[in-house]
Parts: C-alpha cells; structure tokens; sequence
C-alpha cells in the first residue's frame, strides 16, 4: 500500500450560538496534524447556508443535481477528501439538523470513503448521536471505522483555553481512531481509482 498523504475533513457538526465544537474541532486537528499522514482540513458547517428542504429529486437519485451556489465550496471540499471525521454534539440523544442536512445534500462525496467520529455531551460524550450517524453514513455506502473519540461532560474535561486538563486518555483514542482511517482511507482510495465506485 502506497504511503501518500491522506485528506482529512474534519466536520464541525453544530451551527448554533456559542457551540462548543470548534473547541473540540481544533483539539482533534491538531491530533490529526501530529498524526503525519493527512492533510487536515477543518470544515465548518457554520460557513454554509444549509437548507433544510431537499429539492424535489435528492442528490441520492441525481448525484449531478445544482445545489445552491453557496454551497459550491462546501461540496468540493467534501468531494476533495479521502476520509472524515464528524465531530457532532448530541442534542436530545441525536445529532444536529445542521449536519444532517448536509448530510443529505450530498451522495457520491461520501461513498466509498471512511468516515470517524469525535462525540461531546454533558451525558454520553456524543455515543448517541455517533451511533445514529453509523446508520446514516451507511446508508450512503461510507464506512464507518469502530473506533471513535468521546468527551462525556466535557465542560469538566477543556481548560478555558481549549486545552484538555487530562490530555493523555484522548490524545491515545484520538491516535487509534487516526490508524484506522490512515488504513482505511489509502486502501479505499487506491481501490477508488483502481474501480470507480458503483452503487
């Protein structure tokens, strides 16, 4: 297997006023950078105008479909990926309507492609909503990789200045789930440009 560099999207899933997840979002990153082997670019759904109405034949039908031009960037960026890591919140024991949206706005930037998750809740640390987006992301033919990083009452575990007050556990978790999209992402990349995927 060839050692190229990976691009990694990483996700920030909430969009709400005064969201927690560029915190995490930018401890993950940081992780992923040290990693050495994925150009990480840090994806902010807060960015994007994200309509939560579909239009009348969804991406999964017509992957060529016109979206929104302000959603232009946001596709080529999760097109231009070779792996992704979701960091979402749980709000009411799921995700935000925010990352389902664009979720469903696209189709063919997630399949074939592995997908990690980095969860935070004052309850269950995001295992949730992680659990829910295994079934969706499924859905649309990505692979979600086992292993996932977990913040439960993370307001307790991030210093004010973003740094964690026990970094040791994560960074570790954080380095597992990291092998295991590098393996992931170059063997579905290579088999990507062997055989474009067909669903």
């Amino acid at each position: 297997m060839s050692q190229q560099t990976l691009r990694l999207a990483v996700v920030i899933g909430s969009v709400r006023e005064g969201r927690f997840g560029p915190v995490v979002a930018e401890w993950f990153a940081a992780r992923a950078r040290e990693h050495g082997r994925f150009t990480v670019d840090v994806v902010d759904l807060a960015d994007t105008p994200l309509p939560l109405e579909l239009p009348p034949v969804p991406p999964a039908v017509r992957p060529d479909m016109d979206r929104p031009a302000s959603m232009a960037h946001l596709t080529e960026r999760l097109s231009a990926a070779d792996a992704f890591v979701v960091v979402t919140p749980e709000y009411n024991r799921s995700f935000p309507a925010s990352l389902k949206a664009a979720i469903d706005w696209h189709f063919t930037e997630w399949q074939a492609k592995p997908v990690g998750f980095v969860g935070y809740s004052g309850g269950s640390g995001g295992l949730l909503a992680i659990e829910q987006l295994r079934q969706v992301l499924g859905e649309l033919h990505a692979h979600t990789v086992r292993d996932c990083v977990s913040f439960p009452r993370y307001y307790q575990l991030f210093a004010p200045d973003g740094t964690l007050r026990e970094p040791e556990e994560p960074a570790g978790a954080a380095k597992v789930m990291l092998d295991s999209l590098q393996w992931w992402a170059a063997a579905l990349s290579e088999g990507r440009r062997a055989r474009p995927f067909t669903a």
